[in-house]
């Protein structure tokens, strides 16, 4: 029997018009699966019903995909692929598999020779990158920074040196209602000439992507509490 494929869908950034972000063609490919990997049923079927009105929620089968999730089931989730049908997984926002456990899928799909198909979609990472101004040849995601204070500042000293020693571009994330505790620590911590792009709401009405000097950010600081966000950091030449 011809083994079904693993399509990677990437869903919106947020509350924005989904046509303005996802291509026809992935809505279509979206509309015809019956199985898929999530990260919560509940907002994943809301997505569905915005890109096909006229779908029958309760004909697809869910598998959930989080951080309560047992890893000893995730073989099972692609056991639909095995019997040929095409399986859809997606994250909360973005693109499925980065900073997502999406990843573990994907590992699992290539062992057992699922083909995995990547679609077209908003990354904040890449969207942030490309419009920064900082060096997209070379560049590191670090995921999130830790939460306590004091190991935060340590890790954002060693991403800056890291960054002037390697020329590179350090790029991270924090959960939006810790966002400003982690922009005061970058503040106080970075050189005033380091650059930092803050890049909130990608994609959304009220957008927010802006690069300067930490000498010029501490200035006007922005108020981003609660607003979903990319920050990168770039001390080399």
């Amino acid at each position: 029997m011809k083994k079904g494929k693993l399509y990677l869908i990437p869903v919106t950034l947020g509350d924005s018009e989904i046509e303005l972000v996802i291509p026809p063609e992935i809505i279509k490919i979206t509309s015809k699966l019956k199985f898929f990997i999530v990260e919560n049923i509940r907002t994943t079927r809301r997505f569905i019903r915005k890109i096909d009105k006229l779908k029958d929620i309760n004909e697809l089968t869910f598998f959930e995909l989080n951080k309560y999730s047992n890893p000893n089931n995730f073989s099972k989730y692609l056991a639909p692929a095995l019997n040929g049908n095409d399986i859809g997984i997606l994250s909360e926002v973005g693109n499925p598999a980065i900073a997502d456990p999406g990843s573990e899928i994907v590992k699992i799909a290539h062992k057992k020779n699922i083909n995995v198909v990547p679609l077209v979609g908003p990354s904040s990472i890449l969207l942030a990158l490309i419009s920064s101004g900082m060096n997209g040849q070379k560049f590191v995601f670090n995921g999130y920074l830790p939460i306590q204070s004091d190991e935060r500042i340590k890790k954002i000293k060693i991403l800056e040196n890291r960054s002037k020693r390697e020329q590179q571009t350090e790029i991270f994330m924090e959960t939006p209602y810790r966002n400003m505790k982690l922009l005061y620590d970058i503040l106080q911590t970075c050189n005033k000439q380091t650059s930092l792009c803050i890049a909130a709401d990608i994609t959304l009405k009220n957008e927010f992507i802006k690069t300067k000097t930490i000498f010029e950010w501490k200035k006007n600081i922005p108020q981003i509490n609660k607003r979903p966000a990319i920050f990168l950091i770039y001390s080399g030449q």
